[in-house]
């Protein structure tokens, strides 16, 4: 399989307003809290860091890494980490943030592990909500857009490890 065309489904200026504005919700809702905001590598990079950049509450960060076992459109059932926590976040407020919420098991799974560990309270920013492949209910406290179907890249999401560096997210028409 291979992208034949890319055409804009997000500008890079419609993305950064509507960082800015999860952003002002965020700082809202965790006001004097103790905050850990959690990357999900690799696609959530770019997210993470504008939305840090407008975060006024002062979090703590860390990264965490996953892995569904799968080709590279289809994702299995099976998750688990490659890249841990490096910080504990027993009885604080946790913030995950991830590129793309999908068939919802890499997320469901991670959140189960990290109510686990004893965090406060868990939410969830995704910088889009696809709803085409949804198998298990997740809720999306901040979600970016909600797309109906697709297949998307940019700003941080990729097919084969490629298109994470554009700065708007494109629709991929692919060949087989």
């Amino acid at each position: 399989m291979e992208i034949k065309e890319l055409t804009v489904v997000y500008s890079e200026e419609q993305i950064q307003e509507r960082v800015k504005e999860l952003a002002v919700q965020i700082n809202k809702d965790f006001e004097g809290k103790d905050l850990v905001v959690v990357c999900v590598l690799k696609g959530a990079f770019m997210f993470f860091s504008d939305l840090l950049k407008h975060l006024t509450v002062k979090p703590e960060i860390d990264f965490v890494r996953c892995a569904s076992y799968g080709d590279s459109t289809n994702s299995s059932k099976t998750v688990s980490f490659t890249k841990d926590l490096e910080i504990s976040i027993k009885g604080k407020h946790v913030l995950i943030v991830e590129d793309i919420v999908d068939t919802g098991h890499t997320i469901s799974f991670l959140m189960s592990q990290l109510k686990a560990r004893g965090a406060e309270s868990l939410k969830l920013a995704s910088v889009v909500e696809k709803v085409e492949r949804r198998e298990i209910d997740v809720v999306v406290d901040y979600p970016g857009f909600i797309l109906e179907k697709g297949f998307i890249v940019g700003y941080g999401m990729d097919y084969a490890e490629k298109y994470r560096e554009l700065g708007a997210i494109y629709e991929a028409t692919v060949i087989e």
